[in-house]
């Protein structure tokens, strides 16, 4: 490996994006567990998908400012920028709706909610972790589309424009 390659400001993106993807993807599937399994342990699958969200979102938003850095080293190497702005805003709006969720799981431990309430809440909250979710799959996509398909990143890639 050349001297100074991992250094590289590029690279801490896909460095720091796969933690996100890991932890809010099984926050989501743990929290939506909760809702199926019996109520003397509901409490734990929803403190660990509250914890699992909590880390990922930090994660999250970790990788919205790599991604950041790397944008204006990526974008003047690729054919088609388009689909780095999709991969851009679909980051930020998957980073903004788990940040909601994330709020919506802390206002539920400061408020002393009825069963009812607090139900609904988390329903909410796995409304806003499911459509998350979503954004994050197209995030992944689009930034595997400007990996593979457009070299970003790449060092002494070839891209076919056309």
């Amino acid at each position: 490996m050349p001297e100074g390659n991992f250094w590289r400001t590029e690279i801490w993106h896909p460095l720091s994006v796969h933690f996100p993807v890991a932890l809010l993807l099984i926050a989501t599937a743990t929290l939506l567990v909760s809702f199926f399994i019996k109520t003397e342990i509901r409490k734990q699958w929803q403190n660990a998908a509250g914890g699992l969200l909590m880390v990922g979102c930090l994660s999250a938003w970790l990788s919205v400012y790599t991604g950041n850095l790397a944008d204006g080293i990526v974008a003047r190497k690729i054919c088609d920028p388009t689909v780095l702005k999709d991969h851009q805003i679909a980051a930020l709006t998957m980073a903004y709706l788990f940040t909601i969720a994330s709020t919506l799981i802390v206002l539920s431990l400061f408020f002393q909610l009825k069963p009812k309430w607090k139900t609904g809440l988390y329903l909410l909250t796995l409304i806003f972790m499911l459509t998350g979710s979503g954004y994050l799959i197209y995030a992944g996509h689009t930034g595997a589309s400007l990996v593979y398909q457009q070299g970003a990143g790449v060092n002494n890639h070839s891209v076919d424009c056309n």
